[in-house]
C-alpha cells in the first residue's frame, strides 16, 4: 500500500472541505481552491481527517493514490498557511523593483527592463536592499511556476554567478579561460 496515500490529512480549524464525487473544494482563511480528481479515487472526510482510498492494487491506482493525497494536502496547506518561493538577483547593475500595480520591474542586463505581472492569486514582495523576490500564493503549482518563469529570464551562469536564482540554490562555478593554463 502507498505510504503517502494511506496517511490521513488533518483538517486544521477554520478550513472547510467539500467533497462532491471527484470534485473537491477546500476553503480556508487565505482563500478557496477547487480541483477535479480521478474518478477511481475515493475521497472521504472522517472526523477532522481527509482520507483517500483506492479500488485496487494495480500500478496506476497506486500512483494515483499517492498523487491524489499529495494534491489534497497541498490544497489544505495552501488555504491555511500559503506557499512562498524566494529568488535572489545577483549581478552588477541587476535590480528589482515592485511597481504600485503589484508587478515586478527587473533590470537584468538587457537593453530594456523586464516587467512581470503577477498571475491571479499571486503576490510579490521585494526586499530591494538584498535583491530578494518573494512569490506568495495559495496554489503551490502556480507559485512554483511563477518563480520558475522569473528565474528563466536570466538563469545563473557558471562563470560569474550572475543571474536570478532560488535562495539557497547552489550554482556550480567554472574556471574561465585563464583557469585552463597550468
Amino acid at each position: 500500500m502507498s505510504r503517502i496515500g494511506r496517511m490521513p490529512i488533518p483538517i486544521p480549524n477554520g478550513v472547510q472541505v467539500d467533497v462532491r464525487g471527484n470534485h473537491v473544494t477546500v476553503t480556508g482563511p487565505k482563500g478557496t481552491l477547487s480541483r477535479d480528481f480521478h474518478p477511481d479515487m475515493e475521497i472521504v472526510v472522517e472526523d477532522a481527517l481527509l482520507r483517500v482510498r483506492r479500488p485496487t492494487d494495480q500500478r496506476h491506482h497506486k500512483a494515483l493514490h499517492g498523487l491524489t493525497r499529495a494534491l489534497l494536502n497541498n490544497m489544505v496547506i495552501g488555504v491555511s498557511k500559503g506557499f512562498q518561493k524566494q529568488l535572489e538577483v545577483q549581478g552588477v547593475g541587476y535590480r528589482v523593483d515592485l511597481q504600485p500595480d503589484g508587478s515586478l520591474l527587473l533590470q537584468l542586463g538587457f537593453s530594456h527592463p523586464v516587467r512581470i505581472a503577477p498571475p491571479e492569486g499571486i503576490k510579490f514582495e521585494v526586499d530591494s536592499r538584498t535583491k530578494v523576490i518573494t512569490v506568495l500564493g495559495i496554489d503551490k503549482q502556480v507559485v512554483g511556476q511563477t518563480a520558475a518563469e522569473i528565474r528563466a529570464w536570466r538563469p545563473p551562469e557558471p562563470y560569474k554567478g550572475k543571474g536570478v536564482r532560488y535562495v539557497g540554490e547552489y550554482v556550480r562555478r567554472k574556471a574561465g579561460k585563464a583557469g585552463k593554463i597550468g
